[in-house]
């Protein structure tokens, strides 16, 4: 009973202490994430706007994947209406 509390306890304190040693990389790692996603997203995206892409053949099949995506992608580029002349998402 009493190791039981004892083990319960070190794993409440060990839990806690890998929270405060983690915390203060969460924002770093979810912007290098984000900047990869976007960048994932421009390569697969880029031949139908008209950038020259040599992995087309290989990206082609992602597109319907990413297509769900694709408005906050944009949106989080900067431009207010999707580049896409064959593709309005707004």
């Amino acid at each position: 009973m009493k190791l039981e509390k004892i083990r319960r306890l070190l794993r409440d304190v060990s839990l806690i202490a890998e929270e405060a040693y983690n915390a203060p990389f969460r924002a770093a790692v979810a912007r290098a994430r984000r900047e990869q996603d976007d960048l994932f997203m421009l390569l697969i995206f880029s031949e139908m706007m008209g950038v020259p892409n040599p992995a087309s053949y290989y990206t082609l099949e992602l597109q319907p994947i990413m297509l769900e995506k694709f408005h906050d992608w944009h949106l989080r580029m900067g431009l207010p209406h999707s580049p896409l002349d064959q593709f309005k998402c707004c």
